[in-house]
């Protein structure tokens, strides 16, 4: 991206008039763009020798950009879980600047646009009725990709949006909703850091992995054992969400738990409001149905089954344009940034003196990258599967289905099998040195040479040599922070080895119930 706008600005196509009335900073990025700060100009064929992008491909695409048709630069919601991954979304915003469209429609910038269904179709936002929650009288909080770190180092320090903050010393994990042996990254260090805290409480439905390791498992319902709504604020539909089956062994649902425990410290009132969770759904639709035009009576509601949201009286959000306001008007509806423009270079950021988030979109060489950084010789992508959501109904039959001998499937470039004497169906070992996991082999020209491709979710299953047997790749990944202004999580920073796996294994069922005490 540095290269296109570099190219588009020696080509004279950069929107300069864009630029100057609704962007700051503009002059010390271009001059960044020239190497006239590093003596590094941005050039296609600098670009191609860190992408592996022909030269003149990335001129095409310049040209492209700025040939007047309208041109909207889309980024993944993935860019930013990676070393410096900040900088790919701010080279995107910027990116769109020079080329002049934002707030035009058909043209600017989008962000995730594939990765959520209502992304860009334009469904009216409606905030959904919920429980409240009283004031948390607890200020200290951390980045949530930075769990391991708190727990290993209470009281050491950490940055994170410009400020300098302290790691509380935890001692109870009550985890409600999720699963971090799932999504975490390098699961050794976070096995370390779990034993930290005094005692581990979980909710859960099945033995994950984190269920696993609680000293304290709460069995809750899956939503096929509760009532309840569906939908978020960008969804077009709320669904009646019904039992289908009798609560298993002794599930509750999580209200009627959090309930208990509010009796139990003396609260129990001003928590549930002395409402029941079917008391709590039925106020809710109501709540919404006041605000929506036509909206059943809620037991018609739940006949139906599902009820479509219609956009409200004067709601033009279907009609929306992103950032149009601001282009008509940017002085009376400026951003939300201090000079109340589009930021290219920002004196907040560089007031915050940090080395690794510089104050305008740079290229920064990443801990470890095929071409550069070379620790081990394949890139590893994991991303989400096509057979499961995360980590959820693994043991389902669409994704067992998809295994490869009982692990996760790990896609590899005919050339690099060849070379490792690989074949379709093998076992096989990754590995680096902050782990191991076995996978099963399958050869794909659609993989880039020198990438393999070990989707997340499979549940993590340590063996005595093997730090998973069933192929999750977060064994693998690194857990550092993006940078010291996000920490966020930087799962795409990671290089691995892959080998064909001879030896013995040793058998473990990742889906069986943990010795109870």
């Amino acid at each position: 991206m540095l290269a296109l706008m570099r190219h588009l600005v020696k080509t004279d196509r950069a929107d300069l008039d864009f630029l100057d009335r609704y962007c700051t900073g503009w002059d010390r990025l271009a001059a960044y763009l020239a190497g006239e700060t590093d003596g590094v100009e941005k050039t296609p064929e600098w670009a191609a020798g860190i992408t592996g992008v022909d030269p003149d491909r990335i001129v095409r695409l310049a040209d492209d950009l700025g040939s007047g048709g309208r041109t909207l630069v889309n980024s993944a919601w993935a860019l930013q879980r990676a070393h410096h991954g900040e900088q790919a979304y701010w080279a995107t915003i910027a990116l769109a600047a020079v080329i002049g469209q934002i707030g035009l429609p058909g043209g600017g910038v989008g962000l995730g646009y594939g990765a959520t269904g209502a992304i860009g179709k334009g469904t009216p936002t409606q905030t959904l009725p919920r429980l409240g929650s009283p004031p948390n009288r607890v200020s200290s909080f951390i980045p949530v990709a930075r769990i391991a770190d708190c727990l290993l180092d209470p009281g050491g320090e950490f940055t994170y949006d410009g400020g300098r903050h302290t790691y509380p010393d935890i001692k109870l994990v009550y985890w409600s909703g999720g699963n971090p042996f799932h999504h975490h990254q390098d699961l050794r260090r976070l096995q370390q850091a779990w034993q930290r805290p005094e005692t581990v409480i979980v909710h859960e439905p099945y033995w994950t992995a984190t269920a696993r390791r609680a000293d304290i498992v709460l069995p809750v319902t899956t939503a096929l054992e509760r009532e309840d709504i569906g939908g978020a604020p960008i969804d077009d539909h709320l669904v009646a969400m019904q039992p289908v089956i009798e609560r298993v062994g002794e599930a509750r649902d999580d209200y009627a738990v959090f309930s208990d425990l509010a009796r139990r410290l003396g609260v129990e009132e001003r928590f549930t409001n002395g409402k029941s969770a079917s008391q709590w759904v039925r106020e809710f639709y109501e709540r919404y149905a006041e605000h929506q035009p036509d909206a059943p009576p809620y037991d018609e509601f739940v006949e139906a089954g599902y009820l479509q949201k219609v956009a409200l009286p004067g709601d033009c959000s279907h009609l929306r344009v992103l950032l149009s306001e601001f282009r008509d008007d940017p002085a009376g509806s400026p951003l939300p940034t201090p000079s109340g423009r589009i930021e290219l270079y920002s004196e907040q950021i560089a007031g915050f003196d940090l080395a690794d988030c510089p104050p305008h979109p740079t290229w920064m060489e990443p801990r470890e990258r095929l071409g550069g950084n070379q620790p081990w010789p394949l890139h590893l992508v994991s991303n989400q599967p096509r057979t499961r959501l995360h980590s959820q109904l693994d043991h389902g039959a669409e994704s067992v289905d998809s295994k490869v001998g009982g692990r996760e499937p790990v896609r590899l470039h005919p050339i690099d099998a060849d070379t490792r004497g690989i074949r379709s169906g093998d076992l096989v070992r990754l590995f680096n040195d902050r782990g191991s996991c076995l996978a099963g082999a399958v050869i794909d020209d659609g993989v880039m040479p020198g990438v393999v491709q070990l989707s997340t979710g499979a549940w993590w299953t340590p063996g005595d040599e093997i730090d998973c047997l069933h192929g999750n790749p977060n064994v693998l990944t690194t857990d550092a922070g993006s940078s010291g202004l996000a920490q966020g999580s930087t799962a795409h920073t990671c290089l691995v080895e892959v080998e064909r796996y001879d030896l013995p294994v040793q058998a473990v069922d990742p889906f069986a119930p943990p010795p109870l005490v």
